[in-house]
């Protein structure tokens, strides 16, 4: 075994494979960014090397700048992680130039898997069932538009390198084609260096199923049983769990046995996963990432085995610890995925500072993989996970137990996360039943991303109960430096002189502004909206901590201010709002609504317009490229642009102008 060990990533992944390398008395060397000096995974590390600028061309993926960190640190290993240099093969191979051991497969598996054209070529050599697509040479646009219109829709458009669902694009018709492969190219090219594509045959509703596999260079291979990673938003999986439920245990040994043989096929060495697409029965080749998967936790939790361990030993020159007749599946293990995203705005990822980060209880049957710790940065740069939160139980209702038990214990504020999104398809009755599919998702929408900006009473009584205590903070913090602390003029309790104690607080963010009538009493208040009444008590810590009573049910939220806007985290959720301030109407006012705002910061990749264009409500005006994925800007109305304010490639932050109208009559 060699002796020190750098880690060519960041976040959850790099921190994850710091433990498993100290525990085996490695010396660990992480690498960062100027963003990331600060990172968790530099702070765990024996010793970390700059490498660069916060954009990852110029740092995680400057391979020159990871190879002059490894000379530098004496490094004997370097291992990629998962994103990044990690399919490269031409890091692969450059570090075996450099003298170093890659803690991966050999760059020909890499270079064989990578493209997936060429990777579904050799599968059907090696007589496993692939989806029919379109994976030819011919890349130009008229020859792509043919070859969709063979194939027949609805297809998917897929980058050739690349995974994690960059790029993909689902096309429904002929008309949608052009477009559709536009942004797949850019996305592509942007994320991965390359801009070809492949088509696939779009299946209606199959699940996802990954099997993982390990080979060592001595000719032995297993697989470690499936995963079911049928829960995807925008093409990415956001709950994963091991065993995949319902699958026959003939199925279960077909589709084990074929990834093997894949592996085989292309002389694999290390830890890689084959993913299929199940119709039913039948299953068919999707790609092979040739490397350690986001997902991987859940394995490990149901076979006890630690694939990191397994990947140092045989990047070592080691055998397999262990045969295919002994491993087993004990349990059932979930994963569930807590991004920084916004699940009310198509998952539109953001960026800030984590004020509050609190997670459930870690043991043997819960388990915390994360980057970040409370009071980090979620930065636009990189991709926006908080953390995976893994499970375990002797089945898989006792696992979904205790889903649920960890997702209610998790406290997440500062961000919009999509904390309640996932608590909502862990509660949901299909998924319970082990009803999933890839379509999963959209079809139970109504569901997980209820529609609407409506609040709801206990939310309004939370918020409207965090600010009298908030006042009441202050005017206690103020009575005490004041020259007579017993004035009645230093309470904020709705005193009155000759009048009954009313107050009323007015809150925005909502569909519609919110009043709520406040009466104080001995201990409680009592708030009026509506028609409805509610006696609310309780205490506000100085952390932003809530613990209230609602007539009588124990309630708890975390509350942070930003001047007058109010984030209230509720059950997962966060809930926006902003106390009415009348002197800023008329600023509200003035300022109008034709213009559009970065709704995040990032990266213009493309303009679609120019000042005096005439465009209608919907159109495409700009695209943006934050947190590795692309976003559309569309009219918000029909109109003229006045003024566009960014180019192609220029930096934009939040909420700055983007394109203004005029309002045509």
């Amino acid at each position: 075994m060699f002796e020190s060990l750098l880690i060519a990533n960041r976040g959850e992944i790099a921190c994850r494979v710091v433990r498993t390398a100290k525990r085996l008395g490695l010396r660990t060397i992480a690498v960062y960014s100027e963003a990331d000096k600060d990172a968790l995974h530099v702070a765990l590390a024996d010793e970390a090397r700059a490498i660069g600028p916060p954009a990852a061309a110029e740092s995680y993926l400057n391979m020159n700048a990871v190879l002059d960190a490894a000379r530098a640190s004496r490094a004997e290993a370097v291992h990629p992680g998962y994103g990044f240099l990690s399919e490269n093969a031409d890091f692969a191979e450059a570090c075996a130039a450099a003298g170093l051991v890659f803690v991966g497969p050999p760059a020909k598996a890499i270079r064989a898997m990578g493209s997936k054209d060429r990777a579904k070529v050799l599968m059907d050599r090696a007589g496993v069932p692939v989806l029919p697509g379109y994976n030819g040479r011919a890349q130009s646009p008229k020859a792509l538009e043919r070859a969709a219109a063979k194939l027949g829709y609805p297809l998917l458009i897929k980058p050739s390198a690349g995974g994690g669902g960059k790029g993909m694009r689902r096309v429904d018709a002929a008309a949608d084609f052009a477009p559709a492969l536009e942004g797949a190219r850019r996305e592509a090219a942007a994320a991965f260096g390359d801009e070809r594509v492949i088509l696939e045959r779009f299946l209606a509703r199959p699940r996802h199923i990954e099997v993982q596999i390990f080979a060592d260079r001595h000719g032995q291979a297993v697989h470690l049983f499936e995963r079911d990673c049928s829960i995807q938003r925008r093409h990415q999986k956001v709950i994963e769990e091991a065993p995949a439920p319902g699958l026959s245990a003939k199925l279960r040994s077909d589709m084990g046995r074929t990834a093997v043989e894949a592996a085989r096929a292309i002389g694999y060495v290390g830890a890689g996963t084959v993913e299929f697409l199940l119709d039913g029965k039948a299953f068919y080749f999707m790609e092979m990432n040739t490397r350690l998967q986001v997902e991987h936790p859940v394995t490990e939790m149901i076979t006890g085995h630690d694939l990191v361990d397994w990947q140092l030993r045989v990047a070592a020159g080691e055998g397999l610890p262990c045969r295919q007749q002994d491993l087993a599946i004990g349990g059932h293990a979930i994963e569930a995925r807590l991004y920084a995203e916004d699940p009310a705005r198509d998952f539109l990822p953001v960026a800030g500072r984590l004020e509050r980060l609190k997670f459930p209880k870690v043991g043997s049957h819960v388990r915390i993989d994360s980057g970040v710790r409370e009071g980090d940065e979620i930065s636009h740069y990189y991709d926006p996970m908080i953390a995976k939160l893994i499970v375990a139980g002797k089945d898989r209702p006792a696992a979904l137990a205790r889903l649920e038990r960890a997702l209610a214990s998790t406290e997440i504020s500062g961000v919009a996360t999509n904390l309640a999104f996932l608590r909502r398809i862990a509660a949901q009755s299909d998924y319970r039943a082990g009803r999933i599919d890839t379509d999963f998702v959209a079809r139970h929408g109504d569901e997980l991303l209820p529609a609407g900006t409506g609040v709801s009473d206990d939310v309004l009584a939370l918020a409207s109960l965090a600010v009298l205590l908030r006042r009441d903070a202050e005017a206690r913090a103020a009575a005490q430096v004041s020259d007579d602390p017993f004035s009645p003029w230093q309470k904020t309790d709705g005193w009155r002189l000759n009048t009954e104690r009313l107050s009323l607080l007015r809150f925005e963010g909502a569909a519609e502004p919110i009043d709520v009538l406040v009466r104080p009493g001995p201990g409680i208040v009592r708030l009026g909206f509506g028609e409805k009444e509610v006696v609310a008590s309780g205490r506000l810590a100085d952390d932003g901590t809530l613990d209230a009573r609602l007539d009588g049910r124990t309630r708890s939220a975390t509350a942070l201010w930003d001047g007058a806007d109010l984030s209230l985290e509720v059950d997962g959720a966060r809930h926006p709002l902003r106390l009415f301030d009348p002197l800023a109407v008329a600023a509200d006012q003035e300022a109008g609504s034709n213009r559009v705002i970065a709704p995040m910061p990032g990266k213009v990749v493309q303009v679609h317009v120019a000042p005096g264009d005439r465009v209608a409500r919907g159109d495409a005006l700009m695209a943006l490229e934050a947190m590795k994925m692309e976003h559309t800007i569309v009219a918000p109305m029909d109109g003229r642009v006045a003024a566009v304010h960014y180019r192609a490639n220029d930096l934009v932050e939040e909420g700055v102008d983007l394109i203004d109208f005029e309002i045509e009559s």
